[in-house]
């Protein structure tokens, strides 16, 4: 019998609280958001073995710590994660955990503890057993090993030992110098395409023309360095509102190519942090974390979500604005490689940026992002669906139009946009797989449709799941 997600089990707020009490063991937070990904990792490496059911996906979502995000695998993409498991990587945070062996200790009862949680209850599937055991075995081996971080691997040259020189070519024979490798320079995206890609975008139709205003802007900026004339200043850090699964994040990943493409950024990348990914516990950390994400965006755009976390209202001494400082120095020290978009809800956006004379005075430009309507989430609807092979009957096309309205008309601060057509969409491949999976030969028609059986209720099963 396959493992069964109850949501009475409370995973979530179970896993919660053993992982809190194994941070306040460590003394910090780190290491959450690693701790949560490997977890996750054992999971699908638990699973790999075995067909997928809507119940894994349900289990694996609910598996992260406190001020972490929360995990959004579909279907599909549990399946994809679990036919490309390649076996048991030992992260680099549970071999420096060893060195505090109560808290490693700690972590591998609540790795086995998951694992044996959601495997099947009469341990009836064998390789789900064998890879219990051997994860553990291999996790206990690490925490008594006398090496624990591997040094004994690394090739150490004996000071004393003297090396053998080789005796000089002749003159005409001599080895010519090596030429210095190089990193090949990122291709760059043509614009046109890049701009097709943005107009394919479901709705944002502001948005569209705002960044084609600011290429517009670019370009004749550029125009006139090239012709000798004076270039006023000009600042490329947006601030991006709007309600989640509107796009933003998706639009920031597109800018960062066109950037890319007309030759702003060097490598056009993206890096997205929220306050877990900036912050640390305690003091001096914080700034070696925000520095080195900093870095690592260096040459394209640093994305922080939910910026306004950084400054939580009556918290003048939180480490979040260390976080602030570093960011708006590097802003201004690294004005030509680095772009940085903060996003969040519009009313603590705008209370965030107003906090800070720092912050007024380097994002200039807003857009905002709309909440998609009903026409167009029906059209991202169609679209996963198209994109997945997946079509509706009549029947189950209007069922879902009036499921969409009613969505729309009916939202409220947790609508969440394509996020919600999305779980929607989700639910409903795994509602058709199970009416499939009950036909004896099932036709490609059938392995391809959507019935109003399979879509009804969805919205009713995500509030539970929530």
């Amino acid at each position: 019998m396959p493992y069964h997600y109850d949501p009475a089990d409370n995973l979530h707020g179970t896993y919660m609280v053993k992982t809190a009490a194994i941070y306040r063991m460590i003394g910090h937070t780190d290491f959450a958001q690693q701790v949560d990904e490997f977890i996750r990792s054992l999971c699908i490496g638990l699973w790999h073995s075995q067909p997928i059911t809507e119940d894994q996906v349900l289990a694996i979502n609910n598996i992260y710590s406190k001020n972490q995000k929360r995990p959004t695998y579909l279907y599909w993409e549990l399946v994809t994660a679990a036919s490309k498991y390649t076996g048991l990587k030992i992260p680099d945070f549970f071999r420096v955990l060893v060195i505090t062996k109560r808290a490693a200790e700690a972590l591998l009862v609540l790795f086995r503890y998951l694992l044996v949680k959601l495997s099947d209850p009469n341990l009836s599937v064998p390789s789900e057993t064998e890879f219990i055991s051997e994860t553990t075995k291999t996790l206990e081996g690490i925490i008594n090993s006398e090496d624990p971080l591997g040094f004994s691997e690394l090739a150490v040259s004996s000071p004393a030992k003297k090396t053998e020189q080789r005796p000089e070519a002749p003159a005409d024979k001599k080895e010519a110098p090596k030429e210095e490798q190089k990193e090949e320079a990122k291709p760059k995206e043509n614009l046109d395409d890049l701009l097709k890609e943005l107009d394919s975008l479901v709705g944002l139709a502001q948005i569209k023309k705002d960044v084609r205003s600011l290429i517009n802007l670019i370009k004749v900026r550029k125009l006139r360095e090239e012709n000798g004339l004076a270039v006023p200043p000009l600042s490329l850090h947006m601030v991006f509102t709007g309600n989640p699964g509107t796009g933003k994040t998706t639009v920031a990943r597109l800018l960062s190519r066109i950037y890319h493409s007309i030759g702003i950024l060097s490598e056009g990348t993206l890096l997205e942090v929220d306050r877990s990914g900036l912050v640390a516990g305690y003091v001096g950390q914080t700034a070696l974390k925000t520095k080195e994400a900093v870095e690592k965006a260096k040459g394209g755009i640093l994305f922080v979500d939910e910026a306004y976390s950084l400054a939580p209202e009556g918290t003048g001494n939180d480490f979040g604005q260390e976080a602030i400082s570093i960011i708006l120095k590097s802003m201004e020290d690294m004005r030509n490689e680095l772009v940085v978009i903060v996003a969040g809800y519009p009313e603590p956006m705008h209370r965030f940026i107003s906090s800070n004379p720092g912050l007024e005075s380097r994002f200039g430009k807003y857009f905002h992002f709309e909440d998609y309507n009903s026409a167009e989430l029906m059209q991202i609807y169609k679209a996963m669906c198209e994109k997945n092979q997946y079509q509706n009957d009549e029947e189950c096309l209007k069922f879902a139009e009036e499921l969409f309205k009613d969505m729309y008309e009916n939202r409220d601060e947790n609508f969440g946009n394509a996020r919600d057509v999305r779980n929607i969409f989700e639910r409903a491949v795994a509602n058709h797989s199970n009416r499939i999976a009950k036909l004896e030969c099932p036709t490609r028609e059938d392995l391809m449709t959507f019935r109003k059986e399979d879509i009804i209720g969805c919205k009713e099963d995500e509030a539970k799941a929530e």
